[in-house]
């Protein structure tokens, strides 16, 4: 039988005083942590909703050129943004209950353009970050061909489709 792999993954936050943290994680650089703006933090810290989105927004960027790779699609260029909406819900606290990602990349080859559907789909399914989330999560990609940067043609518009 396969051993099943298993990971862990240890940080350390250290309080600085009202709502300050600094967090690190081993040999990783520290960062400044701590509550948003919104509620009576530092608008220079890393926020847990930041710390969030971006947590899913890299595991989506980072699964996406794997399985780019493993398919041997030829990138140029990969970019991306996300945006979580945190609200109250009813009946509970606060939630992130949507992030939207927009990936835009750029492919060295025009006949990769019809694979790419099937490419950024594979990448969510198998992001750990969205599988481990009960937000929903939205996917808005643009890609290009990179023969075309004056007038790219976009393999798809952003629709709000997940």
């Amino acid at each position: 039988m396969a051993e099943v792999a298993v990971y862990y993954y240890e940080t350390e936050i250290d309080w600085k005083g009202e709502k300050d943290l600094r967090l690190g994680a081993g040999k990783l650089p520290v960062i400044g942590a701590g509550a948003p703006p919104e509620f009576k933090g530092k608008e220079d810290n890393w926020s847990p909703e930041h710390l969030f989105v971006a947590s899913l927004n890299t595991c989506y960027t980072l699964t996406l050129l794997a399985i780019a790779e493993f398919s041997k699609i030829a990138l140029v260029s990969v970019s991306s943004t996300a945006k979580g909406k945190l609200e109250k819900v009813q009946g509970g606290g606060f939630q992130i209950t949507e992030i939207v990602v927009k990936p835009r990349i750029v492919l060295a080859s025009v006949n990769d353009l019809t694979r790419m559907p099937r490419i950024l789909e594979k990448a969510k399914e198998n992001c750990f970050v969205s599988n481990s989330i009960k937000s929903v999560i939205k996917i808005e990609p643009e890609v290009f061909h990179k023969q075309t940067p004056a007038s790219p043609c976009p393999l798809g518009t952003p629709s709000g489709r997940s």
